[in-house]
């Protein structure tokens, strides 16, 4: 297969993570007005938007091992067809327990598209070229985090009559997209080395490989550490510059730097790396960059040198983003075709970081008064990736 059409089919199954996007954040997009109409209180609120991550803990390695069983063509298409379902379900929900459930449906179908994603980025390239092609699909992401914020909830959600309409309409382009895919991937996708089954002595072995590998686990560290500063400063970054005495609307534009330069980096580092092998010393530097950067934001007041902490925390997890899902496929005893549950484990690690990080923060300020105290912690991580890094052969 070429190159260019390799990269073709990349796009069109990014296309699925896009559309689950745009679905998972249209909730977080309209999440006052829902609120207000549902009688939701704080918590369960704040359930209903942390639910998808959630998922994932449980959840990962159990949808690593049927992606690698079923392949990426189908778990593309059934993932993203789950999605389309929980959607539209969340637009008739009636109260808490309706729209909870159908958004942890969701995340089922969220954790197939995740991790069917780098199973087909291996399957489509080398080893050591897969870096780019996961920065592809990361953007596709992104822009259908940025879709529902910036298009779905002031254009369409409006045009549509509501945030039912706009849930129910995107559900159904989701699951057309869906029906598109499984005719991509029937006639484009090559077929890809699988497992033999779901018998128990599969599954038990397939897991004893995964889970005793020591490389694998280092990658679960940069996951860890990369989710735990991602969702950490998204949800408290904000908060922080206006506890610095910043006015809450430049404080939010202050804090997109972190999204502008997360994207810089899921497009730059992992190509770099890929061009000049030097996937271990992209680790290290994105490490670094994120306890300089995040070491910065805690020590400095509003200036310059803020925004340039900012700035290189970004650019860190963004390169580490696409690291984590392209590295496990290079591993010795993973390969592409334990690619799924590889990258499951990464996640059923990496999420406990992405839900803790923002709760540790909160917690130690409750504690001592300060964000520093957590900040310092999100710091320490960065040092435990530059750690992990120079121990991957990769």
């Amino acid at each position: 297969m070429t190159t260019r059409r390799a990269y073709g089919l990349t796009l069109l199954a990014a296309l699925t993570y896009t559309s689950l996007m745009f679905c998972w954040f249209t909730l977080p997009a309209y999440l006052p007005t829902i609120r207000q109409e549902l009688a939701l209180t704080g918590t369960q609120a704040g359930l209903v938007a942390g639910a998808v991550p959630l998922v994932y803990i449980p959840l990962a390695l159990v949808s690593g091992l049927v992606v690698d069983r079923v392949g990426a063509g189908r778990s593309l298409s059934v993932g993203l067809a789950i999605v389309a379902v929980a959607q539209m379900a969340r637009s008739v929900a009636g109260g808490f327990p309706s729209l909870l459930a159908a958004t942890l449906l969701l995340g089922v179908g969220a954790t197939a598209i995740t991790f069917g994603l780098p199973k087909l980025v291996s399957t489509l390239f080398p080893a050591g070229e897969t870096g780019a092609a996961s920065s592809l699909y990361l953007l596709c992401a992104s822009a259908g985090t940025a879709g529902a914020f910036s298009v779905g909830r002031p254009i369409l959600g409006p045009a549509l009559g509501g945030w039912r309409p706009l849930f129910l309409a995107s559900g159904a382009v989701a699951l057309g997209y869906a029906f598109v895919w499984v005719l991509v991937a029937r006639t484009a996708v090559p077929e890809a080395e699988t497992d033999s089954g779901f018998e128990l002595a599969s599954l038990t072995a397939d897991l004893r490989a995964i889970l005793s590998n020591p490389a694998l686990q280092l990658v679960v560290v940069l996951g860890v550490v990369y989710l735990s500063v991602l969702h950490g400063l998204q949800g408290w970054l904000p908060t922080i510059l206006e506890s610095r005495g910043m006015a809450s609307g430049t404080a939010g534009q202050t804090a997109t730097l972190l999204v502008v330069a997360n994207a810089a980096g899921i497009l730059t580092i992992p190509v770099l790396a890929d061009r000049y092998d030097a996937r271990r010393v992209a680790v290290v530097c994105c490490g670094a960059a994120v306890a300089v950067g995040v070491a910065t934001i805690a020590r400095t007041g509003v200036g310059v040198a803020l925004l340039a902490g900012i700035v290189c925390t970004g650019l860190g997890v963004g390169g580490l983003s696409p690291l984590v899902r392209a590295i496990p496929p290079e591993l010795d005893g993973i390969g592409p075709r334990l690619t799924g549950v590889a990258v499951g484990f990464v996640f059923a690690g990496g999420e406990v970081g992405g839900f803790g990080g923002p709760v540790v923060i909160g917690a130690l300020y409750d504690a001592t008064g300060t964000y520093a105290t957590g900040l310092g912690l999100l710091c320490l991580g960065g040092l435990a990736a530059v750690a992990a890094g120079t121990r991957l052969d990769v």
